[in-house]
């Protein structure tokens, strides 16, 4: 069986320096940060529910509806839970929007700022959502949707960035191999998020999200004095220049002379020095280009429309699994607690 060359060479890991493996680690646990958070707060949806809830009902005192919204939020579990889900469809809404505004943001700014900027606020509302409402016992519905929104716009700058970052650093050379291992960033923070929440929720919830909250500001710090964008920011050369080198290494020395007008090499020693950094255009300006329409439609109509479709599902999957699981946790603990009293009572 014959190894591909990457392999035969040695090529793969012998050409990434330490700054790829800092790059490569930094951008793994900020995204993975980031889904810790999410993960945190689907992991606490019972204990919320429970808080935002009357405990018992003493039905020989008609106690005035006043008392009970001050000190709660719904009369009943399922009017909490819906609000739950009410808060995931709002997030993942704004996600979506988010996403497509932070890569705009990110071609025009620095993506080291952006990514940092994305974690630490993110960090600051989820600390204000769970545990400075809790502590100043202020519940209040407008305020928790607002919040869930701007966190939503604030945790989409995480994946335009760490995945720009990564195609800085990163070439065609065992995209696969490194991209594969990279992606499991988002199960790592599901992880780290689950072990988090569980490690100081019998404090309370509002513990859970301080936690969370501290360790995402402290990453994004980190992030903001040690991420490296692009190799040039350190004097390496970039992605394109290293492919344009690899391609002119396997021309011959010596060419026909037809074939010598048609080589023109990509690059010069006085080109080297100076780095051109590449104005920025709009979404209606690439629209406008022509051929993009009719390429994005074939593309469509060929393998991307499947991908997005297979992608579609996959990412609906996931998510169904991570927001609601919990709560499908709890109703069949219920259930069983209910069966099992029966069966008892017989």
């Amino acid at each position: 069986m014959a190894w591909p060359n990457i392999f035969h060479r040695g090529t793969l890991f012998s050409r990434f320096s330490h700054h790829h493996v800092v790059v490569f680690l930094l951008t793994f646990f900020s995204y993975s940060l980031l889904h810790a958070s999410r993960k945190t707060f689907s992991n606490v949806k019972v204990s919320i529910s429970k808080q935002w809830t009357p405990s018992a009902f003493n039905k020989s005192i008609n106690l005035p509806v006043e008392i009970w919204s001050s000190n709660h939020l719904f009369p009943s579990a399922e009017e909490a839970t819906l609000f739950l889900g009410t808060l995931d469809t709002i997030f993942l809404f704004s996600y979506a929007v988010g996403l497509f505004i932070s890569g705009i943001v990110g071609d025009r700014l620095n993506l080291r700022w952006v990514l940092s900027f994305g974690m630490c606020s993110s960090a600051l509302v989820v600390f204000v959502f769970g545990t400075v409402t809790e502590w100043l016992h202020f519940y209040n519905k407008g305020l928790y949707c607002c919040l869930w929104i701007v966190n939503g716009l604030l945790q989409s700058t995480g994946w335009p960035c760490v995945v720009a970052v990564m195609g800085n650093w990163f070439g065609k050379a065992g995209r696969g191999v490194v991209f594969g291992l990279w992606s499991a960033c988002a199960s790592v923070g599901n992880i780290l998020g689950a072990c988090l929440a569980s490690s100081v929720l019998q404090y309370g919830y509002e513990y859970a999200f301080l936690v969370t909250a501290a360790v995402q500001f402290a990453g994004g710090i980190i992030i903001f004095f040690g991420l490296l964008v692009s190799p040039e920011e350190i004097g390496l050369p970039g992605i394109e220049a290293e492919e344009n080198f690899e391609e002119d290494s396997h021309r011959p020395l010596i060419s026909d002379a037809e074939n010598e007008d048609e080589y023109e090499p990509n690059y010069s020693i006085q080109e080297g020095s100076t780095i051109t950094q590449v104005k920025a255009i709009s979404f209606y300006q690439a629209c406008c280009l022509p051929g993009v329409i009719p390429y994005l439609v074939s593309l469509i109509q060929d393998n991307l429309g499947w991908i997005w479709v297979f992608y579609f599902f996959i990412l609906m999957t996931s998510c169904t699994i991570l927001f609601i699981s919990p709560l499908i946790v709890r109703e069949t603990c219920y259930l069983m607690q209910r069966r099992q009293a029966h069966v008892l009572s017989e």
